[in-house]
């Protein structure tokens, strides 16, 4: 467990166990933070957190999200996703973070490591932290936004340099790049559209402990992974044409090569023909006693290529 006072006698302390189930009782605002998917959990919720409502236990604990808030009472139930940064693990995997907030406890829960849990733990240490509900939600939103920003941004240069290569030379192996690329994107862009509607019932609260100070970040970080979003969307346009492209270039050289392979064949069938019709070992073969005649069988078939091509260039197949 991670636990924080936010205001009271010691705002920005750490809590042990003990300390964090009086300070979420009483009127002293208090953080605390639980591992989902720790199989304590749910009895620790069900002793100390028994004031909530049945729907918000359920909503904190479910193995399945989606981007939300949506007040209930006096609080407000909200989930958003940040990239995932742990190791291994990929940073479109995005990481749920189930939170709830009223003006005197906040409680938040998450599967997985969240780096932004933890700025927000250093702040409070460092007397630097929040001291509302309101204020800890718009931290929050901004953590998370702060490290989608770059994680997008150096996708936009990588699709940018994907555009000369395909143009160029085009190979195989782009085509690779191309799709995990775009589901990247598409995955980052599924976890984060529906972030930006939590945002904005999070900025149309008319809770009390949301201030306008409060409402103008969380705005900010709306309009900010608005253009996350957007930069998504042109990016996932972007490689639905390189792949298109890619696709279209490669059908090209493969047809010209079946086109060149075609023309020799035709070439060489009636010159296989000759040379196979004349090779068969029976009596009667022309020329067989005559000692120019391989000479001038090379030069009928000479013949034979220069009218063929004649007739290839004649008819524009070269």
């Amino acid at each position: 467990m991670l636990a924080h006072a936010l205001d009271g006698d010691t705002p920005g302390a750490r809590l042990d166990e003990a300390r964090a189930v009086n300070v979420l009782r009483d009127d002293t605002l208090g953080w605390a933070h639980l591992s989902a998917d720790h199989p304590d959990t749910p009895g620790w919720i069900a002793e100390n957190l028994g004031y909530l409502d049945e729907a918000v236990i359920e909503a904190l604990t479910a193995s399945a999200t989606r981007s939300r808030a949506m007040r209930i009472g006096n609080g407000i139930l909200v989930i958003l996703r940040g990239v995932n940064t742990n190791e291994g693990r990929d940073p479109e995997d995005m990481v749920s973070v189930r939170v709830w907030a009223d003006a005197n406890r906040i409680v938040t829960l998450s599967r997985q490591r969240v780096k932004a849990l933890g700025d927000i733990s250093d702040m409070l240490a460092a007397g630097d932290g929040p001291t509302t509900a309101g204020e800890f939600l718009s931290l929050l939103a901004a953590r998370l936004n702060a490290r989608l920003e770059p994680l997008v941004a150096q996708l936009d240069i990588e699709t940018d340099a994907l555009e000369p290569r395909v143009v160029g030379t085009p190979d195989h192996t782009l085509r690779q790049q191309i799709v995990a690329m775009r589901l990247q994107v598409i995955e980052l862009r599924r976890h984060s559209a529906p972030q930006k509607g939590a945002l904005e019932d999070m900025e149309q609260s008319d809770l009390p402990f949301f201030d306008e100070g409060d409402r103008l970040h969380i705005a900010e970080t709306r309009q900010s992974l608005t253009r996350q979003l957007e930069n998504l969307d042109e990016m996932r346009d972007s490689l639905a044409v390189l792949r298109d492209e890619l696709s279209g270039q490669l059908s090209d050289r493969l047809n010209r090569h079946m086109y060149f392979l075609s023309i020799i064949s035709a070439i060489f069938l009636p010159l296989g023909f000759l040379t196979g019709l004349l090779g068969i070992n029976v009596g009667g073969v022309p020329g067989a006693g005559s000692p120019d005649a391989f000479w001038l069988f090379c030069a009928m078939l000479a013949v034979i290529i220069a009218l063929q091509i004649a007739i290839l260039r004649f008819m524009r197949w070269l």
